[in-house]
């Protein structure tokens, strides 16, 4: 009997910590997969920044950096420059990468680091305890926002891709969710492609995954994936942002 589906070399067989529902796990999967299809292991870097993303290290296969709060694209570039025949990935939760790390993000951006991000964005900070976070959207409940996210006071959420697809230095931008099976292997699809993008010299890459917090929003799994679809991918609808790649054919 062939195997036809198995754990992807790049991803280590140990325990995850995430929440029971968490899509974290099946965003590893993707990215390890791609890994696995493009025979780099050997030779990617993944750099690991604060939040739940914190233990990736322990999941994957490939060499990680552990970066500080929102420094992982600042990371990133210094690896990429040393190194620059090697594949460097970051893997950044909304909270990291809209917040704190925003000028990392955005400098890279309009630098062209030849980087790819991993950006994944479930509208809440998970890993400490489900405050606000830039992606959170209009009305929304979190710790510290308890009667819903006034706008008036908080400001409107931030809308990742469409910013960075405005920078010249950005090569390839997507959103997807990992929210059904097409979803998912459309995830992977864009995951291969930002990669891609960075092993032919184009520039910045990043593909944004909506993602769910079932613990933070205070939902079950399923209940998740409902409040994702009929919620977030309306304010932050799927597709490709910016493809230099095909604007070039």
């Amino acid at each position: 009997m062939s195997i036809v589906f198995e754990r992807p070399h790049a991803l280590l067989d140990v325990t995850t910590n995430y929440c029971p529902g968490c899509t974290h796990g099946i965003i590893h999967k993707l990215v390890a997969q791609v890994i696995d299809e493009l025979g780099c292991e050997g030779t990617t870097v993944g750099v690991a920044p604060v939040g739940c993303s914190v233990m990736a290290y322990n999941f994957f296969g490939c060499d990680m950096v552990q970066a500080p709060h929102g420094r992982a694209p600042a990371v990133a570039t210094g690896l990429k420059r040393a190194l620059p025949e090697n594949v460097i990935f970051t893997y950044q939760g909304d909270g990291d990468l809209a917040a704190i790390g925003t000028a990392e993000t955005v400098h890279a951006a309009t630098r062209g680091e030849n980087i790819t991000i991993i950006f994944v964005n479930n509208a809440i900070y998970g890993m400490t305890g489900g405050q606000m976070a830039p992606t959170s959207l209009p009305g929304q409940v979190t710790q510290t926002t308890p009667y819903g996210r006034d706008t008036s006071l908080a400001g409107y959420p931030v809308r990742v891709c469409e910013m960075l697809s405005t920078l010249s230095g950005t090569a390839y931008a997507e959103r997807v969710a990992v929210d059904t099976i097409p979803n998912i292997r459309k995830a992977k699809a864009a995951i291969r492609k930002a990669f891609d993008t960075q092993i032919a010299k184009k520039g910045f890459s990043i593909v944004e995954v909506l993602s769910t917090c079932p613990t933070n929003w205070g939902f079950t799994p399923d209940e998740a994936l409902q409040w994702l679809r009929d919620n977030m991918m309306p304010y932050y609808p799927l597709g490709v942002y910016k493809d230099t790649t095909k604007e070039e054919k």
